[in-house]
């Protein structure tokens, strides 16, 4: 069946901030508490919605979540007028001040885990929240994030949204950053492989020393239970716990997938050997085989890759049979990555275009492009069963970049959390901007 992909991106949020709140992402830690500015940050990801829309690619987006999430602020004491929680926090808390304010939505890489209708057993494609139950300032996302999977794709004949796991560390699930689904055609069944970090009951098992491992074996299997996915064609491969303890946080910042290209760093798995064996095994039984793009420690070492994000890239399928990567500027601010993807084009490779966008806002916060955005492959049936106010349009991106110039501030202080009139900004940015997505009632 004819299927095409879909890249939903996160839209940044009004509270743009830097709170270094995720420990394990060297990025977010290193502009800990410096000036942000939510204008620029969600001009640049909506001119990469733009280009890439312009091209063809099917693009879409996720709304952002409302902040600052006085629910939890609530949930743990601060009590009074929001104005009165935001004051009181700010003096008796900060950090969890910061955790309510956080801006990581924005990476719907990590909203959820999407297998689409021709993996599933129903026929339907399945999304599941998820819980991102490893940090605070992530914990509650996965309640709005399901309302709005449920908002944009609501028709249940074509698709079910699961709500996320149980919040418990055996279940720790971080959503599609540890996903890939490897096929012959977007419209064919495909292999869904789950990277995770852990294995909850097996203190055996290899772990990471410095770093969480975010990802248990046991959500994976879960996620793929929930999904009705074939035995077969679900693969699970440990992530390398050394890769981890260097700031690998996610999978997608060393690995990245789509079709039967696998692109990958040579010490991305705890078993390069037995991982692509396991690949190879199952994509043969749907008729695919497996194209491994192997970067070398030689060539790019892991402190590189990190630096430049050359994995948190998106491969993107192009008419001519060959894929487009999808990379952030510093990939040619860092030598050795520069000198290798020269290499990789000119040497014949599937992936023989190189696409730059300049994400630095994001990029210091610790996500590139592919952490922005969630992949959804959808039928022509069920693309037009979705809610048709989130597609990126030349006349939709204009609209935005009016409402984001009318409502973002372009620069944000540490101290500006505290400030009641950003949490009202932020209110009323969003109401209109449900208003504008067709979206009433989406923040309710």
């Amino acid at each position: 069946m004819s299927a095409r992909e879909f890249n939903f991106d996160g839209l940044v949020g009004p509270s743009h901030n830097y709170a270094g709140l995720s420990f394990g992402n060297v990025a977010s830690f290193s502009n800990v508490k410096s000036a942000s500015n939510p204008k620029l940050a969600a001009l640049q990801g909506l001119a990469k919605m733009r280009a890439l829309a312009a091209r063809g690619f099917g693009q879409a987006l996720l709304p952002p979540q409302d902040r600052p999430n006085f629910r939890l602020l609530r949930s743990i004491g601060f009590t009074g007028s929001d104005a009165e929680v935001l004051s009181k926090a700010a003096k008796e808390a900060p950090v969890i001040l910061a955790c309510a304010y956080s801006a990581s939505p924005m990476w719907t890489a990590n909203a959820a885990t999407v297998s689409p209708s021709a993996d599933s057993a129903d026929g339907r494609a399945h999304f599941t929240a998820a819980n991102l139950n490893n940090k605070l300032h992530r914990a509650f996302e996965h309640e709005q994030s399901a309302r709005a999977l449920r908002a944009i794709f609501k028709d249940d004949k074509h698709f079910a949204v699961h709500a996320a796991l149980p919040g418990t560390p055996a279940f720790s699930d971080e959503g599609a950053a540890n996903h890939t689904r490897l096929c012959k055609s977007h419209g064919s069944a495909g292999v869904e492989m789950f990277v995770y970090g852990r294995t909850e009951f097996d203190a055996s098992a290899p772990a990471p020393k410095k770093y969480p491992a975010r990802q248990t074996l046991e959500a994976s299997q879960a996620v793929a239970r929930l999904h009705g996915l074939a035995a077969e064609r679900t693969v699970y491969i440990q992530q390398n716990p050394d890769v981890i303890d260097q700031g690998v946080f996610h999978n997608d910042v060393i690995a990245v997938g789509n079709a039967n290209a696998l692109f990958y760093h040579e010490q991305a798995f705890a078993d390069e050997a037995g991982a692509l064996d396991q690949l190879r095994r199952a994509l043969d039984g749907v008729g695919a085989d497996l194209n491994a793009i192997r970067v070398d420690t030689t060539r790019v070492p892991v402190a590189d890759a990190v630096a430049s994000y050359l994995f948190n890239s998106q491969l993107l399928s192009k008419d001519n049979g060959k894929m487009a990567l999808v990379i952030p500027h510093e990939c040619q601010e860092v030598s050795s990555v520069a000198a290798y993807l020269q290499d990789l084009v000119a040497d014949g490779s599937v992936i023989d275009e190189l696409i730059h966008f300049d994400l630095r806002q994001s990029m210091r916060n610790g996500g590139g492009p592919a952490c922005l955005r969630l992949r959804v492959a959808l039928t022509d049936a069920e693309a037009a069963a979705m809610h048709q106010g989130v597609v990126m349009t030349e006349a939709l991106y204009h609209t935005l970049v009016a409402w984001v110039e009318k409502h973002y501030r372009d620069r944000l202080e540490p101290a500006d959390l505290a400030d009641p009139q950003l949490a009202i900004e932020v209110h009323n940015a969003l109401d209109e901007l449900s208003r504008l997505l067709g979206l009433p009632g989406l923040y309710a």
